[in-house]
């Protein structure tokens, strides 16, 4: 909404013009004056109501999101306010489903089965101790009845936890014995249990997920490490990081290449600091250099290949579209155009003739989301028939249907209300029912501007709704940027890409991460040798047998 012309009016001149309205004696000049007031009215309501909404979002961002609870709304929300028989007709076709249980029938408030112990098969690293019975063996008597044998059921098991520092350390004391005439100084040889070197592979695996999952800075570490009287400086545990990088590296090119031949690509970027680039920011900016670019961005792509879920993490100045842009450069000619699913962002944009973009339908519900409190009404018919396609995603994956039987399901129940949706939101703005300006204007227009690439789902096999798989991969490196807030240089930031990708892409294959990084570092010549054998759902084979 345009701001109106100031209106110029002293206390006197409103008393007499208050007067001259209750004498009825209103003059030419007392009308426009009036006018002008009404529209200083409804301009400073539509101001106040952009400040809520702002300082709503900022307080969001400051102490997070509140959870709420929404109000059940009418079975047609949309035909209640678009005064359109077409549109009224359409959405009486697809009424939101009842508000008591979900799409398993399960009532609403019921607990899923389940009491939260964890049995003993989901200890899967645990070691494993054979307990014999103190005085019996199978094939003896009964000690009871004295006319059976005994013989072996299936065992009974009992879990015991401990606890020990992140690193743990073992002194070998090693005993010397020197000649009293030569006087040779012969000394015990360490057990082969001990390894040659200092660190092991297994405790520089340790290091890796403690920084670049857990997300626990070195010199924590290093004070941690210090109380439990197991001391190790954090310059050590970078060099013993930086040797687990140089045997990994082979995978993650590897890795790249099985990406950039994925069916779906998901992109997204978040904000990173390092310390060298910053350093090149205040240089630039003393010197008076201008144009160069000075943003720091970690981006997460993640992609869906031959039915694997691949991670992949950089950090510098580059963003999510240039990522993907260079990535794409290593797909074979002979493959389809991906499907890429990502915000609305123009850092996301790449060769987009070269793939098949969608957009986040999260992303547009969220802003009606926020703007929830602000216009009720508006807000309520959007997010309703939003949440129905929503309920149809998660109705398509519980049935686990293919993609070409998920795109069917979709035409046919999430289409209609997509549709009437689009309808009631052009209408708005032709009946001019809502301020283009404002954020609900926004927000609508917001859908409306990327409809095709937001209603993918509905025109191609396959095609994500929403963008939540890298954003969930995003975490990662979020919670890293919580912990240890920056990166020294760009190589440790390449570094800490490197080993998070791996990491997070044994998350997703199921694998355990610390035996992976283990072996990777015990066979670095293999590795080298045949990066694709030592995948992370294929380095098994590779293993000696034992």
């Amino acid at each position: 909404m345009k701001r109106p012309a100031e209106v110029q009016l002293s206390p006197e001149d409103g008393e007499a013009l208050r007067q001259r309205l209750e004498g009825d004696a209103l003059t030419a000049d007392d009308r426009r004056v009036l006018g002008q007031i009404l529209q200083w009215y409804f301009w400073l309501v539509f101001a106040l109501q952009e400040a809520k909404v702002s300082l709503k979002r900022l307080r969001a961002l400051v102490f997070g999101e509140s959870p709420t609870t929404r109000k059940a709304s009418p079975a047609d929300p949309l035909s209640d306010s678009a005064g359109d028989e077409g549109t009224q007709s359409a959405l009486t076709e697809v009424d939101l489903p009842p508000a008591q249980g979900d799409l398993r029938g399960e009532p609403a408030g019921a607990r899923r089965p389940g009491h939260g112990r964890q049995g003993a098969e989901v200890y899967r690293g645990a070691e494993h101790v054979i307990c014999r019975h103190e005085t019996l063996a199978a094939g003896e008597r009964c000690p009871v009845c004295g006319r059976g044998r005994l013989y072996r059921v299936e065992p009974g098991v009992e879990i015991r936890l401990d606890g020990h520092a992140l690193l743990s350390a073992v002194r070998y004391v090693l005993e010397k014995l020197r000649c009293s005439a030569c006087g040779q100084l012969f000394t015990a040889a360490t057990p082969a249990e001990a390894g040659a070197e200092k660190y092991s592979a297994r405790a520089r695996a340790v290091l890796v997920l403690g920084r670049y999952y857990l997300g626990v800075p070195l010199y924590r570490l290093e004070g941690y490490q210090a109380m439990v009287g197991v001391p190790i400086a954090d310059a050590t545990q970078w060099d013993q990081i930086e040797r687990v990088a140089d045997c990994v590296y082979p995978v993650f090119e590897h890795l790249k290449t099985l990406a950039a031949q994925g069916e779906v690509i998901y992109q997204d970027d978040t904000h990173v600091r390092i310390l060298s680039l910053i350093a090149e920011n205040r240089q630039a900016h003393d010197e008076g250099t201008t144009g160069a670019r000075t943003g720091m961005n970690t981006t997460a792509l993640v992609a869906k290949q031959g039915g694997r879920t691949i991670c992949l993490y950089f950090a510098g100045r580059a963003h999510a579209g240039e990522h993907l842009a260079a990535l794409l450069t290593q797909r074979e000619g002979s493959l389809g155009k991906p499907l890429v699913m990502s915000d609305a962002l123009a850092s996301n944009a790449a060769d987009e003739e070269a793939l098949i973009r969608c957009h986040c339908l999260a992303h547009g519900r969220r802003k009606f989301s926020e703007l929830e409190e602000a216009f009720p009404k508006e807000c309520t018919i959007v997010i309703e028939a939003l949440k129905q396609v929503f309920d149809h995603e998660e109705e398509a994956r519980l049935q686990q249907l293919n993609p070409t039987e998920r795109l069917a399901y979709h035409q046919h129940d999430s289409g209609p209300i997509m549709e009437a949706l689009k309808c009631w939101l052009t209408k708005q703005f032709e009946d001019r029912t809502v301020e283009p300006n404002s954020s609900l204007g926004k927000a609508m227009a917001y859908l409306l501007g990327h409809w095709p690439t937001l209603t993918r789902f509905l025109e191609v096999a396959g095609a994500p709704i929403d963008n939540n798989t890298v954003e969930r991969a995003l975490k990662l490196a979020i919670r890293q940027r919580k912990n240890s807030l920056f990166y020294a240089t760009e190589h440790s930031a390449y570094v800490a890409s490197m080993l998070t990708s791996l990491v997070a892409t044994c998350i997703h294959a199921g694998v355990n991460a610390l035996e992976y990084l283990v072996a990777l570092q015990e066979h670095r010549p293999a590795v080298f040798r045949d990066p694709a054998a030592w995948l992370p759902w294929t380095y098994q084979a590779g293993l000696a047998p034992p």
